[in-house]
C-alpha cells in the first residue's frame, strides 16, 4: 500500500479555537482537484495551557502527488490570505511527512 500521510500541527491560542476551526472548516481546499489526493482530516488534540494542539491531516497516494499539490496554483489558491487576519496560533504550524512502510486495512491481513 503506497502512502503518503502530511500533517501540520498548530498550536492554536484557546480564545481562537473556534475562529481557526471555521476558517479551516469554510474554506475551498481545492483539494478534491489535486491528481493523487486521498483524503482530508483536521484533528482537535489535547489542551495545554496556552494553547490547544490541532493537527491538518492528509493522505495522499505518494510523496510527489503531495509535492505536486504544494507546487500548485490549487495550493496556491487555498492557501491565499492565510496569514492576513488575526493571528490564531501560537508561531507558525510544524510539518511532518510519512511515507507508509506497511498496515492494514478492514478485511485484510497486518502486513
Amino acid at each position: 500500500m503506497a502512502m503518503f500521510v502530511a500533517m501540520n500541527r498548530f498550536r492554536v491560542i484557546k480564545e481562537e479555537a473556534g475562529a481557526f476551526e471555521e476558517r479551516w472548516i469554510g474554506r475551498d481546499s481545492q483539494l478534491h482537484k489535486v491528481p493523487g489526493f486521498v483524503t482530508f482530516s483536521l484533528l482537535k488534540g489535547p489542551e495545554r495551557e496556552d494553547h490547544i494542539l490541532y493537527a491538518s491531516h492528509t493522505i495522499w497516494r505518494s510523496p510527489q502527488d503531495f509535492e505536486a499539490w504544494t507546487q500548485s496554483e490549487a495550493f496556491r489558491t487555498a492557501h491565499g490570505g492565510s496569514g492576513s487576519s488575526k493571528p490564531l496560533t501560537l508561531g507558525h504550524p510544524e510539518f511532518e511527512g510519512f511515507e507508509a512502510v506497511g498496515g492494514a486495512e478492514r478485511g485484510e491481513q497486518p502486513a
